[in-house]
């Protein structure tokens, strides 16, 4: 039978070494793999052909790596005797080494010269592997390695015990196989146990690649049962708007029907009066003239006054909006709308109470109410709003506004003005100014803090402070110069002791205190 073969190369086995992740490989495949030979006490990374780990030789090269016995073996598994080559080996001789079928094994036993040596049946694939040849020591090639170095790990030949392993603990192999295997078996128990975890991680892998395939094709089928009601959806939003396009279509039509018919009649009846006016001055006698003056004037006055349009009764402004949302149509969302009002900027309106009016650096604003041609509200947005405040004084002093479009046909327009002022606002939409544009807003300075204080009356506040005095004029007897109550001056109710202004939320109605007069009116705050 033919042995083993390299991973790499596919031929015989040629001195299989065996690498760190326990592949084996024949020499001249690893001497050809990676980078070449490099220096000898430099380590080589190589790459392994079977499960592609790195790894890096030994120093020494391919050399040092350790020989693949069972590879070695397994391609003379089935060799026969050594003495006959005819039959299958049976046992091995303990002390020469051979391999016997069992004919041979009887005759070793029974030869005078071979009757003492110890023949061992093989029974087993431990058996079996007795029964090799013995491994001879690589640098001692006649001796076999039946030596243990402990310090170097590493098994040994006699030769190599007198020579470089000199000092080194060494022993029989069969006196450490027991320590050495016991330990192996250890590592092995351990791995063992991995392997049943690892077992069981694959086949959760299996199953949740198995649910996860399921799961693909539950929601494969999720997305071609929505994609089938959008597309339900969207087929019959579009029947809904070409039905809504042909009945726009027919009231337009109708109406310019209409429209033509009443004009063609009135066409026909004025062009009759006429005929018959013309024809009655020109071939009529006076008489008869004067006889059908009544009923032919009366008749012209009629005509003259019926009212007609002189431009068509309908325009062809009819538009497809692709992102005008249309609402819900067989439960889903859908946009596109059909758009016949058009935005009429001059009948766009301006609305608010900051209208023509703001405070310093105070947040302001109004709204701008889109209509279309016939004075109707638009419910919808998108129109291009623009909006420019600038101030009338200062020509480099604008303000930029924010305008919000609310999607239903107002759009707000906020701004926050920094410098006090008259201020022009303009608005357009489309490019065109908006009903009331442009116009004018005063800005006022910002909100006026209270100095003094909101009181019944200076008396009461101050403590009876003859020398606090109060902005609303009261006076009092006794050399008060402050108001009191009931006394003269004092308006009736609270009110502020700075201005007087009797309303708590107000804006005090003083500058800020500059003289002694002033000084002493802020008095009733100190007291």
């Amino acid at each position: 039978m033919s042995g083993p073969r390299c991973p790499q190369c596919a031929q015989p086995c040629v001195s299989p070494r065996l690498l760190p992740c326990l592949h084996s490989l024949c020499e001249p495949c690893l001497r050809r793999l990676g980078p070449p030979e490099g220096p000898p006490s430099a380590a080589r990374p190589v790459l392994c052909p079977v499960c592609d780990a790195e790894l890096s030789l030994p120093v020494g090269g391919v050399g040092q790596l350790p020989p693949d016995c069972l590879a070695r073996s397994r391609g003379r598994a089935a060799a026969g005797c050594d003495l006959c080559a005819d039959g299958a080996a049976a046992g091995r001789c303990l002390t020469c080494g051979l391999r016997l079928c069992r004919f041979c094994c009887r005759a070793h036993r029974r030869q005078k010269k071979t009757a003492s040596h110890a023949v061992t049946e093989l029974e087993n694939t431990k058996d079996c592997s007795q029964a090799r040849k013995p491994l001879l020591c690589p640098s001692h090639p006649t001796e076999e390695l039946q030596l243990f170095c402990e310090q170097c790990d590493q098994p040994v030949c006699r030769d190599c015990v007198l020579g470089r392993h000199r000092q080194h603990p060494c022993d029989f192999a069969a006196n450490v196989i027991h320590r050495h295997g016991d330990a192996l078996r250890e590592l092995l128990q351990s791995s063992q146990k991995h392997l049943d975890t690892l077992e069981d991680v694959l086949s959760q892998v299996d199953e949740m690649g198995g649910a996860v395939r399921s799961r693909a094709e539950a929601v494969a089928t999720e997305i071609c049962l929505f994609a089938g009601g959008y597309v339900k959806a969207i087929e019959e939003h579009r029947d809904r708007l070409l039905k809504q396009l042909e009945d726009l279509k027919v009231q337009k039509e109708n109406l310019l029907h209409l429209q033509k018919a009443q004009l063609q009649q009135l066409l026909l009846d004025m062009r009759t009066g006429v005929e018959f006016t013309e024809h009655l001055l020109m071939s009529g006698s006076d008489v008869e003239i004067l006889v059908s003056k009544g009923v032919v004037s009366s008749r012209l006055t009629q005509l003259n006054s019926i009212a007609y349009s002189t431009h068509p009764s309908v325009d062809d402004r009819i538009h497809f909006s692709p992102h005008e949302r249309a609402g819900q149509c067989c439960g889903y969302e859908v946009f596109g709308a059909i758009i016949n009002k058009v935005v009429d900027p001059a009948r766009c309106t301006l609305h608010g109470e900051d209208l023509h009016s703001a405070r310093q650096n105070q947040l302001s604003g109004f709204t701008l109410l889109c209509r279309d041609t016939v004075g109707e509200r638009l419910a919808r947005g998108g129109e291009a709003v623009r909006v420019t405040i600038t101030h009338k004084d200062k020509r480099d002093c604008a303000v930029k506004p924010t305008v919000c479009d609310n999607g239903d046909g107002t759009y707000c327009i906020s701004y926050s003005p920094e410098e006090p002022g008259l201020y022009a606002v303009c608005v357009c939409v489309k490019g065109q100014h908006v009903q009331g544009s442009p116009f004018t807003v005063m800005v006022n300075p910002k909100f006026r803090e209270h100095q003094g204080v909101f009181h019944c009356c200076t008396f009461c506040s101050s403590g009876g402070q003859k020398a606090a005095r109060c902005a609303c004029g009261g006076t009092m007897p006794g050399g008060y110069q402050g108001c009191g109550h009931g006394h003269k001056g004092h308006p009736g109710c609270h009110h502020w002791s700075c201005c007087g202004q009797v309303k708590e939320s107000s804006e005090c109605l003083c500058g800020p205190p500059s003289d002694t007069s002033q000084r002493s009116l802020l008095r009733t705050v100190a007291l």
